[in-house]
């Protein structure tokens, strides 16, 4: 399969003024994750659905300061049409994900699919990209393969659904159907959800790996991704009383 370059170019700053923007984005949506575990009822929804869109804010204006206007929109058409029409299947269906449905506490729905879902996967997929590059760049600095980078993602992806699931059922945002196997560890989603996600996200990878490698200034999506394993780390452990959660994420 095609391969991606090694990203050696230097970086290009479309939006240099605006550079700031990303780091107040990146802080809130830190701050707003520390008080989702101490907000309840209405107000943790609320919190749920702003966090989702500072977050995926802050990645598509690193984005677009960075990458430039058109890769980001790109960016953006690519992953959440995407994720929209994979979970419009999923939640009709049951493939690849098993069967599940959402609640009606989560917004706005097109066919069964809340518009804040496909909005996380953007949010997540771009922290992914750049993460799955880096490191695809490092097995093979003359020019990774795509189907390497589509494999990093889509271990990447899943690995933050390992935490993401059971917080979000445990809210009540979606529901399982019972007796599928479970993973262990991770009680109360079964195993399929995952295997799919897997299958999902390395397509979903595939094609993002067809726009142009572009070098950016890590700093910020480093630290979003940072947070978000040793976040999903601290509060399964501590917090929501999930310590092999905590242990399967982390791993």
């Amino acid at each position: 399969m095609t391969s991606t370059s090694a990203p050696t170019q230097s970086i290009v700053v479309h939006k240099p003024g605006l550079r700031w923007l990303p780091i107040v984005g990146a802080a809130m949506t830190i701050l707003l994750q520390i008080l989702w575990p101490l907000a309840d009822g209405h107000n943790r929804t609320i919190l749920t659905i702003v966090t989702v869109i500072v977050f995926a804010s802050t990645t598509v204006m690193h984005a677009w300061i960075y990458c430039g206007a058109q890769w980001a929109l790109s960016y953006v058409a690519l992953t959440i049409g995407f994720a929209f029409l994979i979970e419009a299947i999923g939640t009709n269906t049951g493939y690849p994900f098993s069967q599940y449905q959402y609640a009606d506490s989560l917004g706005l729905r097109v066919a069964a699919v809340p518009l804040v879902i496909p909005i996380a996967w953007s949010m997540t997929a771009y922290l992914v990209v750049l993460i799955s590059r880096r490191i695809s760049a490092a097995i093979r600095p003359s020019g990774a393969p795509r189907v390497l980078v589509a494999v990093i993602g889509a271990y990447a992806m899943t690995a933050w659904d390992l935490f993401l699931d059971p917080q979000m059922v445990s809210a009540g945002y979606w529901t399982w159907a019972s007796g599928s196997q479970d993973v262990p560890g991770v009680p109360g989603i079964p195993a399929l959800n995952f295997l799919g996600w897997f299958l999902a996200s390395f397509v979903l990878m595939l094609l993002l790996s067809l726009l142009p490698t572009r070098t950016v200034s890590e700093a910020v999506p480093a630290t979003l991704w940072t947070w978000t394993w040793v976040g999903g780390v601290i509060s399964n452990a501590f917090f929501f009383d999930r310590p092999t959660v905590a242990l399967v994420g982390g791993l």
